[in-house]
């Protein structure tokens, strides 16, 4: 096995933290946040998104994380030299990343093809009806953005986890904060009429997203707002990726992981509110209450476009362009944390030098990649999933990776430091330096019986067993 010091750290605490918070902001703010909440009763969804996170996500943020630092190795090797029948745990939380990392990396090409396409002017052309299926159905353009895309990342990994990883997240995180922050600011302030004389504003739109909606609000009503906001919590945080206990290797013992983890809640909590103050507003003054009704890819490469388009020629294109650059460093500092975890799993494993890890890691992305791509036209095909009907390749590694294989990872970490290595090391090592752990009673209780019992509801309702 390598040793511990040739692994990397973060020089501090901020590294930490902005790299961590970097992971947890990715696609899911920006394009599934936005749609939960206006469909979820508006500020109804952010008061119980909020209070998730302060219990739910906490609990399993700080668990991995001080698993992580505990150990000093990656997933593969953590949960087995803690305890060696958990084995097989630490092996699910690498076959995770290794599956979300070619996807994650085909979507962020597409990203980059829609800010070259702003940054070239043609944000008109991208409006158009048809431009996303044609461009993803198209043999060679997805290939080409995907692999620059994937070598981008690749390069960050490659460089290490100070000088790559942490580097790159004290530079874009706080550019991403000004950027998301100014544009949620701007969209306050949009106005537009329709051609029938209806005149709305980004402060309607703002009314939508935060003004809590109890109208007609039943138990059942209750429980997809609760079900939607813990699925979007527990998939937006990188936990159950092995992503947090990697991070959490590099992690010095002088390191606070208390203070630490609330700052990581914050950052990501008030990227999540304001891709939602971003998006709800400028949505629903140039589409109405219609125009909510988007997610996922149809929201940004769909509906979006067509909202800049509608602002005018020249702010259009300059939003356009400040929105796309977001996303893309948004997407960036999350694929470099999925790749990290499967490196960092290799590197563990084999011994093996971080670079040529990376490059290999990246040539097997690069084939599952590839197939992703080519999905869409030369590999097409149709497959029906308990979430969704005539999906493709993208959505069934999604599907397999996020929503059966993390909830089994975290329900079983639970399970295991609730009920077999107990609550009591997780504290110790938080409290590692006399520092506090102010969430300590509720973590006990949360660990041990509600996130594992929530948890078990979300697989449930992932597979099929429970619908709404």
């Amino acid at each position: 096995m390598e040793k511990k010091q040739n692994r990397g750290s973060f020089t501090g605490r901020l590294g930490f933290v902005l790299a961590a918070a970097g992971s947890a902001v990715g696609l899911g703010n920006i394009w599934r946040f936005p749609y939960l909440a206006a469909k979820d009763g508006g500020g109804l969804f952010l008061l119980v998104y909020l209070i998730l996170a302060l219990t739910f996500g906490f609990t399993l943020l700080i668990t991995e994380i001080s698993i992580g630092r505990k150990t000093g190795l990656s997933p593969l090797m953590a949960y087995k030299k803690i305890h060696p029948k958990m084995g097989w745990v630490g092996v699910l939380a690498c076959i995770i990343p290794a599956l979300i990392l070619p996807y994650y990396c085909a979507i962020g090409g597409w990203v980059l093809k829609y800010l070259s396409v702003f940054v070239t002017g043609q944000g008109a052309a991208a409006a158009a009806d048809g431009y996303f299926k044609s461009f993803i159905s198209d043999q060679w353009s997805p290939i080409i953005w995907f692999s620059i895309y994937l070598i981008a990342t690749s390069f960050v990994v490659y460089k290490g986890v100070n000088k790559g990883i942490e580097r790159l997240s004290k530079v874009l995180m706080p550019i991403l904060l000004v950027l998301i922050l100014g544009i949620s600011v701007y969209a306050l302030f949009l106005r537009h009429t329709d051609a029938d004389g209806t005149v709305r504003t980004g402060l309607e739109g703002f009314k939508v997203y935060l003004i809590p909606n109890f109208s007609g609000m039943t138990l059942k009503q209750f429980l997809v707002v609760l079900t939607d906001a813990m699925g979007q919590l527990f998939y937006s945080i990188s936990v159950a990726m092995g992503i947090m206990i990697t991070y959490g290797s590099y992690v010095p013992k002088e390191t606070d992981l208390n203070k630490s983890v609330t700052q990581i809640e914050f950052f990501d909590t008030t990227v999540a509110f304001l891709a939602g103050m971003m998006v709800i507003p400028a949505v629903f003054t140039f589409m109405g209450t219609e125009g909510l009704n988007a997610s996922g890819p149809s929201l940004m490469f769909v509906a979006l476009p067509k909202v800049f388009t509608a602002m005018g020629p020249v702010v259009g294109l300059i939003v356009g362009v400040l929105f796309f650059v977001t996303v893309s460093f948004a997407a960036l500092t999350s694929s470099v944390s999925i790749m990290e975890a499967v490196v960092s799993c290799v590197v563990d494993r084999f011994s093996m030098e971080r670079r040529k890890a990376t490059g290999v890691v990246t040539l097997l992305a690069a084939v599952v990649g590839l197939a992703v791509c080519l999905g869409y036209n030369t590999l097409y095909f149709e497959a029906d999933l308990p979430t969704a009907q005539n999906v493709q390749l993208l959505d069934v590694l999604d599907y397999a990776s996020n929503y059966v294989l993390m909830p089994v990872i975290s329900i079983a970490t639970c399970i295991f430091v609730g009920w077999i290595a107990k609550p009591k090391m997780i504290i110790d090592e938080v409290t590692v330096g006399k520092f506090k752990f102010r969430r300590e009673k509720l973590y006990v209780v949360m660990v041990k019986y509600i996130t594992p019992v929530l948890l078990t509801f979300l697989l449930l309702q992932s597979v099929g067993v429970i619908k709404f």
